[in-house]
């Protein structure tokens, strides 16, 4: 049974969080943890007038989804892997790449221009991540790092990480991907190559271009940087 798409799930959260306070029978906010785990820092659209009032858990949940919003700019994000440079580091590297308004539009002849672009890349990223679906590029962003990977070893072991965090039924970032492929795929680990992840990263891609890559053009975060104006130099 395929599993539905994040962003459904996080709906699902959501909708519970706004049921009505006296249907929960006394027991608190229901599913606040989960839905902390399935939305991170997307929690900022919840309002104070779903909230019971005079509840310490209410304002305490209200507390978090106001941090979660704050944590929710675009290069503000803070990597997590090991090694990653400290965010104020990161927003001027990232503003030495920001395209003017004729690079910005180029983005819409194709994806693949789009991923191209270091800060298309990460504006894209930020984008998808409004929608829970931001593990489909992370997913086809950890295939073109593994095709890089030289060692054999090293490579056995990227794509038994990868399958079993974007391909895997119940993965924790889990694809939306086929029986058919994913099966494939799963068969390609016998003999890993770099070849293996193909077929899932091409139907990834297509997923993306014809769903999301779309959205994102006609999306506020893509128009504002094409019809931003250009500013004079000041005297």
């Amino acid at each position: 049974m395929t599993k539905p798409p994040r962003r459904e799930r996080a709906k699902t959260w959501r909708r519970r969080l706004h049921e009505r306070p006296e249907s929960w029978g006394g027991r608190g906010f229901p599913g606040v943890e989960q839905c902390m785990a399935v939305e991170g820092r997307h929690l900022g659209g919840l309002r104070a007038s779903h909230m019971h009032s005079g509840s310490t858990n209410s304002s305490l949940l209200l507390e978090r989804a106001k941090d979660m919003k704050n944590k929710l700019g675009i290069f503000r994000r803070r990597n997590e892997s090991p090694g990653a440079q400290p965010a104020g580091k990161a927003d001027k590297v990232m503003k030495s790449f920001k395209p003017t308004s004729e690079e910005a539009l180029k983005w819409g002849e194709s994806l693949e221009k789009l991923l191209l672009h270091k800060y298309g890349l990460a504006v894209f990223q930020a984008f998808l991540r409004t929608e829970f679906s931001e593990e489909n590029l992370e997913f086809w962003l950890a295939c073109e790092d593994f095709k890089k990977v030289k060692s054999q070893s090293k490579m056995a072991a990227k794509a038994k990480k990868i399958f079993s965090e974007y391909i895997a039924i119940q993965a924790c970032k889990e694809v939306n991907l086929d029986s058919d492929t994913r099966e494939q795929t799963k068969n390609n680990l016998q003999s890993v190559t770099r070849g293996c992840f193909d077929l899932a990263q091409k139907r990834i891609f297509g997923l993306m271009e014809k769903d999301s890559y779309p959205r994102f053009l006609r999306s506020d975060l893509y128009l504002d940087l094409i019809n931003q104006k250009k500013m004079s130099p000041s005297l």
